[in-house]
């Protein structure tokens, strides 16, 4: 290697350290205003908490975010975002609905208990329906109920689930069941197994909380 060759190959080692070292502030920053959103609300929260959480002065924010607003918008479009992606992995790793579905949930709880503070952030800006991240939330929304739509259509076919069902129903009932669990979790401030719910929410789901009684003969 030539000087000329091993200047260049210095400077691109150069531009890449600073490329890593950016985008691992850029997280540690998303991470720090997470914990201070979960922790005041993100309306009460400001920039100087979240650059104290972070270790960064005031200004070191805005090379990375526009605002208050966009960390929010940003916490959406990528950190949550990334976790219901991996619903998808899960759900195809499984062979019959009942599994798809048990996969679906377990990974579901697990992410959330696992980030405490993404699960507090992201369950009171959807139920706050936050304009900040209206797209985002209603993306990710559709994302969950395009799944649990696939599960239930392929127990249908299988035999595993009623073919009588209404469908908007079942797709709201399971979501909604699965949102109430966590927000009976934080409200605990998490002093139980989150992940311990899914096969008690499985069970309901295809169970039921009816007993089917064979009609009595005289």
């Amino acid at each position: 290697m030539n000087e000329r060759s091993f200047m260049v190959a210095i400077n691109i080692r150069r531009f890449d350290i600073v490329r890593l070292g950016k985008k691992d502030k850029y997280h540690r920053i998303l991470d720090a205003a997470v914990k201070v959103f979960a922790k005041q609300g993100f309306f009460q929260s400001t920039i100087s908490q979240i650059a104290k959480q972070a270790g960064v002065a005031d200004g070191t924010i805005y090379l990375y975010f526009k605002n208050k607003d966009d960390i929010l918008f940003q916490f959406f479009s990528f950190k949550t975002k990334q976790v219901f992606e991996g619903f998808r992995e899960e759900v195809d790793k499984a062979d019959n609905a009942i599994d798809k579905l048990r996969n679906l949930i377990r990974r579901h709880l697990y992410e959330f208990q696992r980030d405490r503070n993404m699960a507090i952030v992201y369950q009171t800006e959807t139920h706050q329906n936050n304009r900040l991240a209206e797209a985002q939330i209603k993306e990710m929304s559709k994302m969950y109920l395009d799944i649990v739509l696939e599960i239930v259509e392929f127990g249908q076919e299988e035999g595993s689930m009623r073919r009588d069902l209404y469908m908007g129903l079942v797709k709201r009932v399971i979501i909604g069941s699965v949102d109430e669990v966590i927000n009976t979790w934080i409200h605990s401030g998490g002093k139980y197994d989150l992940v311990s719910m899914v096969d008690p929410l499985v069970e309901l789901f295809i169970k039921g909380v009816g007993v089917n009684h064979s009609p009595s003969t005289e």
